[in-house]
């Protein structure tokens, strides 16, 4: 009976072929529900940042319709920069024409200097929450809040995305860049998603409600998609004219005076006046301003960057610095003179600042730096030269200063201070270049100004008890340097390691030395302008040099052909 048994084998092959199916299938199955997991899970809020998710702890908290974002959250993943002040209860952001102060439960925000009403408060739960419609516009981020998932998305506005198209009935997307890797979530076919890298043939993608995970690139038709983004404002940067910026300090030392007699020296584009201080640690400031000044300048074709300094008074500093209201009361008061006046900048000059307030002084400079901008006034900001000093160097985050303020003016002398124990230079040439090199490690050239010495020292050494000689000095300008050198007799040299003359005489025991700044040292240092293409030169200070020091400024930064 060959036929019978013939169509019982091929039953028997049908029947197993059918049970293979309904294994594979069940197998299909049953490994995919095992290999999938549940992303999200626990009834918590999530935010998600672009690729990256926030589970832990409250990354958010939703109040009468208002989402209010985590400080702590902000500042690690949106701005570093933005500042609480837990004492005052207030948080400060900063951008690069607006400072904006928001206290603690209040309805009115301060943007730059003006009082602006806003829909929710700032609140305190251990940290401060806040209100994240507020931050769209300021950080440039698109905010999409799924209540259904108790889930918040925040994306940076750019002009290109790059994305993705799902190819085939359905793709899964896994937890990892692996086929053996848990499934997050299915995706129907022709569903668009945002990609965000590319791994060992897999993608890393987004879905639209925020689902951040893997798919294979041959499940994926990858493009770009263009977005329009508003322009961010053009930052300031000041034109001479002609040439690189010329700059002279006018030392004012109580009443301004009458210069309406006077002529603008040739080629100068800016003077800064010493005018204000700050006297306390409320942030009180004394103005020796004077308008008929201002209209002098102005007449002269030269923009005025008023000066204003910390009273040298690191005490008094810290005490500023470190209050918020002071801070901002300061700012207030700066604008005010700024538009009293008719300033074309504000010149910082604080020094001798705590090593302990060196972030403070940065959060200064970028609350004050963006009210400045919105009123049309350049802000530059004065810094020593590099050293171990605490106080007078250290103190300063020269990177950070440099990206928020216009210029920063590198106060390229006193190498032999004052109270040097030794005898030197105030500012030899080899010293000045090193302090431009090390500067520029952290700030582009075209942000700095370099400051020149329009006076000199006159050092005295006398022998002490033990032989070793005891050093005094005296600053001199340069007409009373060369009038020292000729009533003594002096010897003069060309010394060609500070590249300056050097001169020398005695008188009874002592011996007196005198490293001049005149002509030739000025030429040579104002040439490092061109050399490291810096944005100009600033002299310390009016009425210390000499008329032909103005010619030889001129030749280097202003003649055609050194543009």
């Amino acid at each position: 009976m060959p036929g019978i048994f013939g169509g019982i084998h091929i039953l028997r092959k049908i029947f197993l072929v059918l049970v293979l199916i309904f294994a594979a299938l069940f197998y299909t199955l049953l490994f995919r529900s095992l290999n999938s997991v549940s992303v999200y899970a626990g009834g918590k809020p999530v935010l998600v940042i672009e690729n990256k998710v926030f589970e832990n702890l409250q990354p958010f908290i939703i109040e009468n319709g208002n989402v209010l974002i985590s400080y702590n959250i902000i500042k690690e993943n949106l701005d570093p920069y933005i500042f609480w002040d837990p004492v005052e209860n207030k948080v400060t952001i900063t951008t690069y024409n607006k400072t904006v102060r928001l206290k603690t439960d209040s309805l009115t925000a301060m943007i730059n200097t003006k009082p602006v009403e806003i829909s929710f408060p700032v609140k305190v739960l251990g940290e401060p929450y806040i209100p994240i419609r507020l931050l769209e516009e300021l950080y440039g981020i698109d905010v999409r809040v799924l209540p259904d998932y108790d889930r918040v998305i925040i994306d940076r506005k750019v002009a290109v995305r790059k994305m993705g198209r799902t190819l085939g009935r359905e793709v899964a997307v896994k937890l990892s860049p692996s086929w053996f890797s848990p499934t997050v979530k299915n995706v129907k076919q022709s569903q668009e998603l945002t990609v965000y890298g590319y791994e060992k043939g897999w993608y890393q993608v987004r879905t639209k409600d925020g689902v951040v995970g893997f798919v294979p690139g041959k499940k994926l038709e990858v493009f770009e998609m263009s977005f329009k983004v508003e322009k961010a404002p053009e930052k300031f940067v000041q034109n001479p004219g002609r040439g690189k910026l010329n700059m002279v300090w006018d030392y004012i030392h109580s009443a301004t005076p009458d210069v309406h007699r006077e002529n603008a020296p040739k080629g100068l584009d800016i003077i800064s006046p010493t005018w204000f201080s700050i006297i306390d640690g409320r942030g009180t400031i004394e103005s020796k301003a004077d308008i008929s000044y201002v209209e002098w300048a102005h007449k002269n074709n030269l923009a005025v960057w008023a000066l204003i300094d910390n009273s040298f008074d690191p005490n008094i500093t810290h005490d500023f610095l470190k209050s918020s209201e002071a801070r901002e009361n300061i700012i207030r008061q700066i604008l005010m003179y700024a538009e009293l006046f008719h300033l074309d900048g504000i010149n910082v000059d604080f020094e001798n600042i705590n090593l302990e307030d060196k972030n403070l002084l940065v959060q200064f400079m970028r609350e004050l730096v963006p009210v400045m901008h919105e009123a049309g006034i350049t802000v530059s900001q004065d810094i020593t030269v590099k050293s171990q000093s605490a106080n007078w160097s250290l103190c300063y985050d020269r990177k950070e200063l440099g990206k928020i303020v216009d210029y920063l003016v590198l106060m390229a002398y006193d190498e032999h201070w004052a109270g040097s124990p030794e005898s030197g230079s105030v500012a030899s040439i080899g010293w000045v270049e090193r302090g431009i090199k090390t500067l520029l490690e952290d700030v582009p050239p075209e942000k700095v100004i370099l400051g020149l010495p329009f006076y000199t020292r006159e050092w005295e050494e006398t022998p002490g008890p033990d032989g070793t000689p005891v050093v005094k000095s005296k600053a001199l300008s340069m007409a009373q340097a060369r009038e020292t050198l000729k009533k003594n007799k002096a010897r003069m040299s060309w010394d060609e390691a500070s590249g300056q003359n050097f001169a020398y005489y005695t008188k009874g025991d002592s011996v007196y030395k005198i490293w001049l700044e005149d002509e030739m040292s000025i030429k040579l240092k104002t040439s490092l302008v061109r050399k490291y293409d810096l944005a100009g030169a600033a002299a310390w200070r009016k009425g210390f040099e000499e008329s032909p020091v103005w010619d030889v400024i001129f030749e280097v930064l202003k003649s055609p052909g050194k543009v």
